[in-house]
Order: structure tokens, then sequence, then C-alpha cells
């Protein structure tokens, strides 16, 4: 049975491209809008793209930028230059 994954970011003008990004890299996300931070839960495994993120910024980013606008996270990390992902090991 899958674990639900999560991360929580800051309701910001910086992290709103990353919300859409994840959004779109991740179908079956489930987005909780509260006043200040964005919650998303999904099924098994997230993963946040550095190319997804850069086309909706117009520059280059890298995901350790990513921690400036987290709140909390549900899940195993696993980072790398092109992607940062939450998923449970088995």
């Amino acid at each position: 049975m899958p674990r639900i994954v999560s991360i929580t970011l800051q309701n910001t003008d910086t992290a709103r491209p990353i919300i859409e990004a994840i959004t779109t890299d991740n179908p079956g996300a489930v987005v909780h809008d509260y006043p200040g931070i964005v919650k998303i839960d999904r099924e098994g495994s997230l993963i946040i793209r550095r190319a997804s993120v850069e086309e909706r910024i117009g520059r280059d980013w890298d995901p350790q930028e990513l921690h400036l606008s987290v709140v909390s996270m549900a899940g195993n990390v696993d980072e790398d230059d092109d992607y940062f992902s939450l998923a449970w090991s088995h």
C-alpha cells in the first residue's frame, strides 16, 4: 500500500512557480491552499524538476533554492542537480 508524501511551501511569489511545476509534473497531486502556505500531497512519490521550475521563472534554478520556501515535508529526500524528490522507502 503506497504511503502519502507531502511538501508544504510558503505561499509567496518565489514559491508559486515551484508549486505550479510540482502540480504539473506530478499527476494526482492534491493541493491544499491555506493562508500563507500550500501543502501538496501525493501517493507514492513527488518530484520537483529543475527544468520545470526554470521554464516558469525564466532563469537558472538550483533545487537547493527550494529550502528557502519549505515549511515541512514528509518522505525520504533524494536530491540531485536536476531534481528534488520525496518518496517512502519500501
